[in-house]
């Protein structure tokens, strides 16, 4: 397979990859046309290797270093070098992305893993990087804010039952225990638009191929983190009812890519929990289908508070298992055609 490496369109301007700034569409779109014509890229509609970028929620919360959780890596300028890479990516590759898939993480100010929805017995509420495990919820530490509650119309006794039921999921599937996240992504505000670098790229792509972006929406359930765009963290209550399903019609649309490539924010917790729902469904099906996934380790980083908390280390292991599962870790710097499994 030849895929042609393109060059980076003039209008692109990496020292603004810091900065939120309105995309010009009409220059863009016109800009994007000509370079199409120039360089004789062809509709995306007239691939015979179809290729997927999955770009997880790369949103100005997570990219911007004044923004709520930038993804600042142990470099401490993380998401920032990873939206100037993937941005040049795509520009690189307009010829060979097929379709791009931009997943929003979505939220209001009242959910599980924000302030306003616990309190302690003085009325207080956990600090943002809060863990509350079980044994918090059993001993009383935490509750669920009764006034909180009332304005999502859920029984106050339910739903502590329901906070004791979402802890044990949590420790008992092995994943992080329930964080209490600052206020970011917020539905309707600047953070939760994507990152405006990253925004213009897709455009540009969009226009180009005459191919639109899927956006896929996630995060928003008052009663579960959903770091996966693929389901949330905790799916049923303790009776069994169900929270929220799993995104089968995106799997299923992804299988019918030659290559998905991922990328985006942040390695240690969207990305690597996006992955990881998408590896363990490829596995139920067909081991080999986890050969067509590409994950670009250089455009990825994962969460890390100077003085706090720090999940390098879990992100990297986490990928190192999904390397060692047949999906094929890369960079975006070099040829595509270079990598395993497209130079057939």
């Amino acid at each position: 397979m030849k895929f042609n490496e393109l060059p980076i369109p003039p209008h692109y301007d990496k020292s603004k990859a810091g900065k939120v700034w309105k995309v010009d569409y009409e220059k863009i779109a016109g800009a994007a046309s000509k370079w199409a014509q120039r360089h004789g890229i062809k509709p995306s509609a007239k691939d015979k290797f179809k290729v997927c970028l999955l770009a997880v929620d790369m949103q100005n919360t997570f990219c911007l270093p004044d923004f709520e959780l930038f993804a600042a890596g142990r470099s401490g300028t993380g998401a920032l070098d990873d939206t100037k890479r993937l941005s040049e990516f795509i520009y690189k590759n307009l010829n060979v992305i097929t379709d791009i898939i931009p997943t929003m993480d979505t939220h209001r100010p009242i959910q599980i893993f924000h302030q306003i929805f616990l309190i302690n017995d003085k009325g207080e509420h956990p600090e943002p990087y809060s863990q509350i495990t079980v044994e918090d919820v059993k001993g009383g530490k935490w509750m669920v804010n009764p006034d909180a509650c009332a304005n999502i119309g859920i029984d106050p006794k339910e739903a502590n039952d329901y906070l004791l039921h979402y802890t044990e999921q949590l420790k008992e599937s092995g994943k992080y225990s329930l964080t209490i996240w600052p206020y970011h992504a917020m539905l309707g505000g600047i953070s939760y638009a994507l990152v405006s670098l990253l925004e213009e790229a897709i455009f540009f792509h969009s226009v180009a191929r005459y191919s639109q972006p899927d956006h896929q929406i996630k995060g928003s359930n008052t009663l579960t983190e959903h770091y996966s765009v693929f389901g949330p963290e905790v799916k049923s209550n303790s009776n069994g009812d169900t929270i929220e399903g799993k995104n089968i019609k995106l799997i299923e649309r992804l299988l019918n890519y030659d290559a998905v490539i991922i990328a985006g924010e942040a390695k240690s917790h969207c990305v690597a929990w996006t992955i990881e729902d998408l590896l363990s469904d490829l596995l139920l099906r067909e081991k080999e289908l986890t050969g067509k996934v590409y994950l670009l380790e250089d455009c990825t980083s994962p969460v890390v508070i100077p003085g706090g908390i720090d999940f390098t280390d879990e992100a990297d292991a986490a990928f190192k298992k999904f390397e060692a599962a047949g999906m094929h870790v890369v960079k975006s710097t070099g040829p595509i055609e270079s990598w395993p499994g497209l130079n057939k």
